[in-house]
């Protein structure tokens, strides 16, 4: 008789997927809580936590429309702790004739399940995961010859092959982006809409999770844990979004303000990078909120969404693919310091890194400008080593997988990748981060100060970046000018600029 082991991965709960679609008595699934997936880099307790509720949810779900089903948690005796030992001992013990998984999004775990099938005595298939709206290689495909990735280009070719917001072969509206309408600052007396959060009760997995000796960072809630752990939670909370967040979203997607952790993003990337939901049912979803409520909703608003879900997600992926493994050990400008002590405490006297920093430790989340233009800035001007920022953000977010993760991070926020993802260095003095934020007004450094003991350090760091990258940078044509301006300084103004830079690095973990 034959039978059929399917591999289910705790990123790959989708219950749309056709495996599903009916039951028959010849197929086993099989889902496991494993060492090598927690302790491959130091996560947030509510990722881990988060994780495996919403595997042991997808479980039920299984169980409960009739699928067979292998499940084994974290302490199970007969919990050999990875993937290829688990998959071995299965197929022995139950004589499984056949081995299924659908293609993982990360690297190594392709790696692993490759090895895995080369290994085993039986027969092997990987399907697609039905998630997202490219093939692996499409991207790679699409950029063939070409020196420069343009996501612009990209995602101007996947509104057309998918016909999103599109009249015939042109945007409906005649503009393809409205970028620069999605770059304003929160008003001063703005209370922007208070956050849809859950009120799950993990309290068992964390003293699972408790009684190992996994190391985790953060801090969590068990008894109200505020993340979606269900498909249903998630479609409410994409409801949520649509219906009250998306008419400001675009407008103030770019704000930031002290103690307002969720503003008027959607949170629902870390429901969409386990697949509980569609990048497609989202797109469709604020589209039709969109038709509905043209009046109250600007274009602005909805095109700005949906560029980061067609477009810079799915190039993001793309990327990926297409660079692995060489784009995890690309280093452009050769840094080598160490994460400040502080990025693991929030400890710091810099408002806008303490603000961001205790925000991810507290909710293992914070949106897309506070990683690439506070924390991610911060790591860059400190010439900190792309390794080092890199576990920091696989680590503390919930929504991070490398597949993500390394892309936004070794690519658009630390330029480790030479302009493979970004066209120049995401870097800033505090003028930037004044301009999209209220952090500067009571920070114990002084934003319009360059040098002296109160001076914020954004500003020295800024023009020391751009000192110690010259021969890397000048011929920039997205900087030039700022190489412009660095020459006309008089001598003693940068040497005191460059000192002071100096003094903090030399400083840094007691900024």
């Amino acid at each position: 008789m034959n039978k059929t082991l399917r591999l289910i991965l705790g990123d790959q709960l989708n219950s749309n997927h056709s495996w599903f679609s009916k039951t028959e008595d010849s197929v086993t699934y099989v889902m496991m809580e494993i060492r090598t997936e927690t302790d491959y880099v130091q996560h947030h307790v509510q990722k881990v936590v988060g994780i495996f509720a919403a595997m042991r949810s997808f479980a039920a779900e299984l169980k409960s429309n009739g699928h067979q089903l292998i499940y084994l948690q974290l302490n199970d005796e007969n919990n050999f702790q990875s993937i290829e030992k688990n998959i071995q001992n299965l197929i022995e013990t139950h004589h499984f004739t056949h081995f299924e998984y659908q293609l993982p999004d990360e690297f190594r775990v392709d790696e692993t399940l490759k090895a895995l099938c080369r290994s085993i005595s039986i027969t092997s298939t990987a399907v697609d995961s039905e998630h997202f709206y490219t093939t692996r290689n499409e991207l790679g495909d699409f950029f063939q010859g070409k020196k420069m990735f343009l996501m612009e280009n990209f995602y101007r070719a996947m509104r057309k092959k998918n016909g999103v917001l599109m009249e015939g072969d042109q945007p409906l509206t005649g503009q393809w982006n409205y970028d620069s309408d999605n770059r304003k600052k929160l008003p001063k007396d703005h209370k922007p809409t208070k956050p849809l959060v859950f009120d799950n009760n993990v309290s068992n997995i964390l003293e699972e999770i408790n009684k190992t000796n996994i190391k985790t960072i953060g801090t969590i809630d068990a008894k109200n844990f505020v993340w979606p752990i269900n498909r249903a939670q998630s479609l409410e909370l994409l409801d949520f979004f649509a219906t009250n967040c998306l008419p400001l979203f675009g407008s103030y997607q770019d704000a930031m303000m002290p103690n307002e952790w969720s503003l008027y993003h959607s949170r629902i990337s870390f429901s969409m990078n386990i697949k509980l939901i569609s990048p497609k049912e989202v797109i469709d979803r604020v589209i039709e909120e969109w038709k509905r409520r043209p009046d109250e909703i600007e274009f602005h608003q909805l095109e700005g969404f949906v560029r980061q879900i067609i477009g810079w997600r799915e190039y993001m992926r793309g990327i990926y693919w297409n660079k692995m493994p060489d784009y995890a050990a690309l280093n452009f400008f050769n840094n080598q310091a160490d994460l400040p002590s502080w990025y693991w405490s929030g400890k710091t006297k810099m408002n806008c890194l303490k603000d961001a920093i205790n925000q991810s430790l507290n909710y293992g989340y914070a949106h897309h400008i506070q990683r690439l233009m506070i924390t991610g800035n911060f790591a860059l001007l400190a010439g900190v080593h792309p390794d080092a920022i890199d576990a920091w953000y696989l680590g503390i977010y919930l929504d991070a997988f490398e597949w993500v993760e390394i892309t936004n991070t070794r690519g658009m926020s630390q330029f480790a990748d030479g302009g493979i993802v970004g066209t120049k260095p995401y870097v800033s003095s505090a003028s930037y981060i004044d301009k999209m934020s209220h952090y500067c007004g009571s920070c114990f450094y002084k934003k319009n100060i360059k040098t002296g003991d109160k001076a914020c350090p954004f500003n020295s760091l800024y023009w020391n970046f751009y000192d110690k990258n010259e021969s890397k940078l000048a011929s920039n044509p997205r900087i030039g000018m700022m190489y412009n301006v660095w020459r006309k300084m008089k001598n003693e103004d940068k040497t005191a600029l460059l000192e002071q830079a100096d003094y903090y690095l030399n400083n840094i973990n007691e900024l």
